[in-house]
Formats: C-alpha cells, structure tokens, sequence
C-alpha cells in the first residue's frame, strides 16, 4: 500500500526526534518535541488548486522543515507519516 497524495499535497515521513541534547542530557519521552523536519515520501502533482497555478517545488527525497502545527498525521503499516499542503513546507535543508 502506498499513499498518492492529491493536488499540492505532500506526504512527508518525521525524522527521528533527539534524545539527548547537544551538551549530553538526556530528555525523558515526554519532554520530546515533536521534529519539525522531514523527508518528502511523495508529492502530488500541482496544477489549478483553488483557482491558482501550483508548481510543486519539493521532489521525493528532499529533506524539509515545515509548519509545527499542520498536517493529517497518518499511520500506515506501523509507519507514521504527515500529509501538508506544500505552502506549509518554510524551508528545504540542503547538505
């Protein structure tokens, strides 16, 4: 099974979330935030959404930081995944 998103959807997989802190704490679960990065699983196709042109500018791999509090969280085969609109991806990270 895998999900196609519709329109100027993207279906994106969190990274995993940090343990520890830089200086060597370790944070109990709780006190995890949610990562607000990611990589783009897939991406739907653009074109007229809402009576405006879409041109997707994220591609399947990309790695992204998007909006904390959006999206359709989804767990498909014991995997969890978030599905955003591409206006809520602020940024592709770049090695």
């Amino acid at each position: 099974m895998k999900l196609v998103p519709l329109g100027d959807k993207v279906v994106l997989k969190q990274l995993v979330a940090e343990d520890k802190t830089k200086s060597g704490i370790i944070l109990p679960g709780q006190a995890k935030e949610k990562p607000q990065q990611a990589e783009v699983i897939a991406v739907g196709p653009g074109g007229m959404v809402d009576g405006k042109e879409v041109t997707m500018q994220v591609k399947v791999g990309d790695k992204v930081i998007y909006s904390k509090y959006t999206g359709t969280e989804v767990k498909l085969e014991d995997e969890e995944y978030v599905i955003v609109k591409q206006s809520d991806i602020v940024a592709i990270v770049e090695d």
